[in-house]
């Protein structure tokens, strides 16, 4: 690649065939590396990324002091075994992920064609290309010709924006015919354009050729990660090229999401590192105070060394040895099991063939590892409409045309219209009003002009695989469905060039001269073609919201207008989604002037889409009304009964949609989020700022006032609806003003006292404003569900994303954390998974700071015995492979409570009882009440782990006593985790059995190993206790000793357990997941025989021991 000064590029220019010219520019050549790492940078970046956690930092600098002698009483090797499998770990997860990702973009180093053979990393800006049919376009190129006529070319675009429908783009007519390698080398074309950016639906330039200039848009691009479909062969010039191109500017790093579970994390290991100083400070301080009452008088025969000045220094010295020492209270391999349990989690739902969708061949995917307890604490839903609640599968059911409906009674299925006279219709239409074909037979001017705008006004390309055999390749569903019925009432559409389009009307081919496309986007909520019938007349016709095409109005049609807008409300009503449709006759010679603004607008470079916009709305004025359309949009299988779940489950479901008002409300009776018993239906549809404030504040008064006067149960029921409302001299939506910062905190307000929230006709950034308002004021747990690339800022906005496999596309699919096909799913991903997540995640973690709190402080009470000099209470291996061999396994895998097969309760019960849900939602189950509980009970166990052993061999002589001491505190430690993890259980499994008994297997195995003979002869300095395994472990009293603390240590927290059961149930253990001493026999009534862990069974088993 070329060096060249860094610049800000403000527009580019590239000339064809030009690579001395273009050079000086410093382009961007098409070598992109899509990892982040390489053989060589791998080790020196990954450490420098993991480093940067607090806890592998720690340890590192914990491994410095061990090599210290001064300070150090544990071999290094204690401290670089863990570290060292933590980072082996996490790296070589980094690098599978690394080389997954990079893999994504594997086909920019493949071979294709340029006027020369050369590879696609070697192409250049301005270079010519060659793409045959299904090959990967790898940079940013300007379509020349292609081997369809007119410049016609099919691109699927799957890799961009999601969809697998086929678009069409369509090159220059002055360049179309350049399909002769000659006519290509000796191109010599400049385009100015746009500097590079990530905006894929645009692209300005213009194109300068022969001294004349022509407009280039997105409509002229092929974009890298573009699939050349059905042409053979095309040419095109590279724009832009590698990390320059639209798909890599895109592919910028994605927001990293964080449970509230890892911010509890990073806080509890912050406090338990100044837990830990304030530990290494206190013993620091009885070693002081000791050397200088006792230790002097011991000089004699144990003197200071003599880098040990005083009795103050030789405490400083302690403090550091003690902090290696009690370094196990910091929990280095808590990260790496909580990602195994999370992959685990992960798998459990991507295997869930409940939520496989067999119609599409479709599982559910859980596109991240790390969100999967957040799962079970989601408070706020925030839904799409269409596509989401609904199938997205357009039907044309009724229309009202010049001031009349048609369309009958759809759902009653009557008699269906035969369409019969038409031979190009399509079979599987149906329509339910055969007046409408009658009106057609009769040659209605206004219907049949209905129908031609609807054959006229659209994106659709038609793909006639047969004679007669129309396949319509739509954008949207909506296009789609309304092309079909122009097709069906006799006003087919046949074919389209860049200049013609032709239809096919009650059996005439007629063909109409395309002189404009008016392009609908978000802002002007409208489409409009410009065209040219047989007989020389200019019409525009135009298709779009009804609030847009009402304002745009000529006076002349007021009166249809009213009539027509009662029809639109009746179609909303039946929640059908309406378009009005308008037209207006062209003056030849207005229409002349108004195009020469247009080519001078469309070469423009700056602010083009602007000057474009205002040249639209110029002529989009004084329309005539036709009428409007009704398509119906079927709630999908299973909506009503999951929203109904879900608000059982405490979840508050708001809707976002598009959509008008009465089509939402009818949505939302539809699918019970509405129902006709509820107190009061709230509709905010102000016209300004103020009218949106009194509104808001009326509405939170009458909410308040019924607080007061009736239960909390009225309150709930009260639903609020959020409703845009477009003004007779200016469009603004209303929620413009309830988002500005002066009404959004009571907008808030008013929104969490109802039930119900659904707000209609927003845009894409307005939904994700919602969501962020919520997020940043309640701090509660919100997920983001759609279908749709207008969905993807409100998914991306969320705690948590889900993305539903639909009719639009999977771009929000890509941009989700979790994607499935149906929305039912979201009730078994939420109530039974989520559910499960997060109550194994707390579990686990209360167990794992209890573990590590009790086997870590005995050390503190060792001090006061031992002159507070440091020594260890265990072996140095034992200290080593206690986290990561001999409790790893049991922890992560002990059944229901602590594992990643934990089911309290099984998804039948947790469907049934949504209730069981609310624990997440309240942050219940682990928060730092508990953490301190854990810790509590890890010192009281210490405590007794320590003294129990202490008193019992206290008297045994010599240093025979300390290692039998050492070796039963050891099995005593074992033996107490072991069982603790066996009596936490609610159910035993297989594989609970050999990760708990193969664990205690192992830890005699390795012990009788590492105490053998042969080890001893290897190396004697590292393992001195030779034979006293064998020794101790003979002795009677040892045993007794062992199973004396197990059962001291074990019997307080069953006993607290087994009380809180009893007396304070909570809805699990009513379910029979917690059935105890007094709910053995009888249980608020109901007899209870499934007691809920194998603790409770001891219990149970004892009192009816002693009832008989």
């Amino acid at each position: 690649m070329t060096m060249c000064p860094l610049y800000v590029e403000k527009e580019r220019h590239v000339k064809a065939n030009a690579w001395d010219y273009n050079a000086k520019f410093c382009y961007a050549d098409n070598h992109i590396k899509t990892s982040k790492y390489n053989i060589f940078t791998f080790l020196p970046i990954n450490l420098f990324e993991q480093f940067q956690r607090v806890a592998n930092g720690y340890f590192l600098v914990l491994l410095i002091l061990q090599l210290i002698p001064e300070i150090s009483s544990l071999s290094w090797f204690t401290t670089i075994v863990p570290l060292v499998l933590v980072l082996l770990v996490t790296a070589v997860k980094d690098a599978t992920d690394d080389y997954v990702s990079s893999a994504l973009y594997s086909f920019s180093s493949e071979c294709s064609f340029v006027l020369h053979n050369e590879k696609w990393m070697n192409v250049r800006v301005g270079d010519i290309i060659k793409l045959e049919n299904n090959q990967f376009v790898a940079a940013d190129i300007l379509l020349l010709c292609s081997s369809e006529p007119y410049g016609l070319c099919y691109i699927e675009t799957a890799e961009l924006d999601g969809e697998t429908n086929l678009k069409v783009r369509q090159a220059l007519t002055v360049t179309s015919d350049l399909g002769d390698i000659t006519k290509l080398m000796n191109f010599d074309g400049e385009v100015i354009c746009e500097p590079p950016n990530n905006k894929l639906d645009k692209f300005t330039g213009t194109l300068y050729w022969r001294d004349n200039k022509y407009p280039l848009d997105n409509d002229n691009m092929l974009l890298r990660g573009c699939v050349l479909r059905n042409t053979e062969w095309c040419f095109g010039m590279v724009i832009f090229a590698g990390l320059q191109t639209k798909l890599m500017q895109n592919c910028g790093r994605t927001t990293f999401k964080r449970t509230s579970i890892d911010k509890l994390m990073n806080t509890l290991v912050l406090w338990i590192f100044a837990f830990l100083i304030c530990m290494g400070v206190v013993l620091a301080i009885g070693n002081t105070v000791w050397e200088s009452w006792i230790g002097r008088n011991f000089q004699v025969f144990l003197p200071w060394d003599e880098s040990q000045r005083s009795a103050v220094f030789s405490g400083f010295l302690a403090f550091w040895s003690y902090i290696i020492i009690l370094n196990t209270v910091v929990p280095i391999s808590l990260y790496v099991s909580v990602e195994v349990l999370r992959l685990g989690h992960s798998y459990f739902i991507n295997w869930d063939r409940k939520m496989y969708h067999s119609q599409t061949d479709t599982a559910a995917e859980a596109r991240t590892t790390t969100l999967n307890e957040e799962l079970g604490q989601v408070e706020f839903i925030f839904s799409d409409k269409t596509g989401t609640l609904t199938q997205n599968i357009m039907v044309f059911r009724k229309c009202s045309i010049d001031g009349r409906t048609y369309g009958g009674n759809y759902r009653s299925k009557s008699t269906c219209v035969d369409f019969s006279f038409n031979p190009l219709c399509d079979r599987r239409f149906r329509f339910y009003d055969s007046t409408l074909v009658e009106a057609i037979k009769l040659e209605d001017p206004a219907v049949q002009e209905f129908f031609r705008l609807l054959a006229l006004c659209h994106t659709v390309m038609p793909e006639e695989k047969s004679e007669g055999h129309l396949v319509y390749q739509a954008q949207s569903p909506d296009e789609g469905a309304l092309v079909n019925a122009a097709r069906n009432f006799g006003f087919v559409f046949r074919a389209r060039t860049p200049e013609t389009i032709t239809l096919c009307e009650m059996g005439q081919a007629v063909t109409y001269q395309l002189l404009a496309i008016l392009d609908f986007n978000n802002v002007r909520k409208r489409m409009s073609v410009i065209v040219r019938n047989p007989q020389g007349q200019i019409k525009l016709y135009s298709k779009g919201a009804d609030t847009v095409i009402f304002d745009r109005l000529d006076p002349s049609s007021e009166d249809l207008m009213y009539t027509t807008s009662e029809h639109l409300s009746e179609f909303a009503g039946e929640g059908l989604r309406t378009l009005a449709l308008a037209y207006k006759d062209l003056d030849e010679d207005d229409f002349e002037i108004w195009m020469k603004k247009l080519l001078f607008a469309s070469t423009v470079i700056e602010n083009r889409e602007d000057q474009l916009g205002a040249l639209y709305e110029e002529i989009e004025q004084g329309l005539k009304l036709l009428g409007a359309t009704a398509i119906e949009d079927k709630l999908q299988e299973g909506v009503a009964e999951t929203i109904a779940c879900l608000n059982l489950a405490d979840i508050k479901i708001w809707v976002l949609t598009g959509d008008k008002l009465e089509t939402a409300m009818n949505i939302g009776y539809s699918c019970n989020m509405l129902r006709d018993d509820m107190n009061e239906v709230f509709v905010v549809s102000g016209h300004t700022l103020q009218e949106v404030q009194q509104q808001l504040r009326s509405a939170k008064e009458h909410i308040l006032g019924l607080s007061r006067v009736g239960s909390a149960g009225d309150v709930e029921k009260t639903d609020m609806f959020l409703h845009d409302s477009v003004g007779v001299r200016f469009v603004v939506s209303w929620q413009a003003h309830a988002l500005e910062p002066l009404l959004e905190h009571i907008l808030l307000d008013v929104a969490c006292l109802c039930k119900t929230v659904i707000c209609c006709r927003v845009t894409p950034m307005q939904k994700a404003q919602v969501v962020e308002l919520v997020k940043r004021h309640k701090r509660a747990i919100t997920l983001a569900i759609g279908d749709g690339a207008n969905d993807v800022s409100m998914i991306k906005t969320a705690h948590i994303g889900v993305g539903i496999s639909g009719q639009e596309g999977t771009q929000a699919v890509l941009a989700s954390d979790y994607s499935f096909a149906q929305f039912r799913y979201l009730q078994r991903l939420l109530l039974v998974h989520g559910r499960w997540s997060y109550f194994r995640m707390c579990n686990f973690l209360c167990y794992f700071f209890y573990k590590n709190f009790a086997f870590t402080l005995v050390h503190f009470w060792y001090g006061f015995f031992c002159g507070f000099s440091a020594q260890t209470v265990y072996d140095q291996w034992f200290i080593t492979l206690f986290n990561i061999v001999y409790t790893s396994l049991p922890v992560l895998a002990m059944g229901p409570d602590l594992s990643v097969f934990l089911k309290d309760v099984d998804d039948r019960t947790s469907l049934r009882y949504p209730g069981l849900y609310k624990p997440g939602q309240q942050n219940l189950l682990f928060n730092k009440r508990l953490f301190f509980l854990c810790t509590l009970q890890g010192m009281g166990t210490s405590f007794l782990l320590f003294f129990i052993p202490y008193g019992a061999f206290s008297s045994t002589n010599g240093t025979k006593g300390t290692k039998i001491a050492l070796l039963v505190r050891q099995v005593i430690v074992m033996h107490v985790f072991c069982s603790q993890i066996g009596l936490d259980k609610h159910y035993w499994t297989a594989v609970n059995h050999l990760f708990i008994w193969g664990s205690v297997t192992v830890y005699f195995a390795i012990l009788f190993a590492m105490q053998s003979n042969g080890m001893f002869g290897i190396l004697p300095s590292n393992f001195p206790f030779v034979g006293t395994a064998r020794s101790c472990l003979s002795e009677q009293s040892v045993w007794l000793v062992i199973l004396l603390t197990t059962v001291v240590c074990v019997v307080p927290g069953l006993a607290v357990s087994f009380l809180r059961v009893d007396l304070f149930p909570t809805l699990t253990d009513k379910l029979g997941g917690g059935c105890t001493l007094l709910g053995y026999f009888h249980f608020n009534g109901t007899l209870c025989l499934y007691p809920s862990t194998f603790q409770e069974e001891i219990l149970h088993f004892l009192l009816h021991y002693i009832w008989l």
